[in-house]
């Protein structure tokens, strides 16, 4: 079954060749484009698309008001947002994120990486942009006076504690076992029982908990 997708950038060359390139990948289809986040959202609710591809600098509606309004935790029936952008400093990527996109990635990123953040985000998981994690997400992260994070319901295990780690430099499942030497299933319960431990609904919401607490850049060998 294929993945739909909705595409909302303001430039109409970069809406396209997303759009292209999208629909030249196996099992993706492009179902609407939007060149403001306002259609985008008007859109989005109307054809609920598995994925919603969105720009972060948009006319009329912004990226981080368009993913609050599809994705944010007030959404009875959030609908999966990855985030693009041109600059990996931009601060309005993290915004976005905690808006509730289920990952991001830059412009550049290539068709390749681009299918594989539209097909995990519709599989309900998520992928930031490896090039970028480690030195966006810390920056945010200590730019961000927020309130304090929350403390986890339950304390995490030293295994836990690892595959954190690791899923805040930007690893994949498969990643992680390979690193930790553990099978894909014990680092799937593993990440199901960090979101539960954090309150967290996606492994980005997980990775900036890791920057925020600074648990992140530790080393995952053990």
């Amino acid at each position: 079954m294929n993945v739909r997708v909705l595409v909302a950038d303001d430039q109409e060359l970069v809406r396209t060749g997303l759009a292209m390139i999208l629909d030249a990948q196996p099992r993706v289809e492009v179902v609407a484009t939007a060149a403001d986040g306002r259609e985008a959202v008007r859109l989005a609710e109307r054809l609920r698309p598995d994925v919603c591809l969105l720009d972060v600098r948009m006319p009329v509606l912004d990226g981080i008001a368009a993913t609050r309004q599809l994705a944010g935790p007030e959404v009875a029936r959030p609908l999966a947002v990855v985030v693009i952008t041109t600059f990996d400093l931009d601060e309005y990527v993290y915004g976005a994120l905690r808006a509730g996109a289920r990952g991001f990635l830059l412009k550049d990123a290539g068709p390749a990486l681009l299918s594989q953040a539209v097909h995990a985000a519709a599989r309900g998981d998520a992928l930031i942009a490896p090039s970028v994690t480690t030195r966006l997400l810390s920056a945010f992260a200590r730019h961000d006076p927020a309130t304090p994070r929350r403390q986890p319901l339950e304390a995490l295990t030293d295994r836990e504690e690892q595959v954190l780690s690791a899923l805040a430099a930007g690893r994949t499942n498969t990643e992680v076992a390979a690193e930790l030497f553990i099978s894909l299933s014990t680092v799937k319960t593993h990440v199901g029982s960090l979101m539960t431990k954090l309150g967290v609904r996606n492994r980005v919401e997980a990775a900036i908990w890791a920057y925020e607490t600074g648990r992140a850049g530790h080393s995952t060998k053990g």
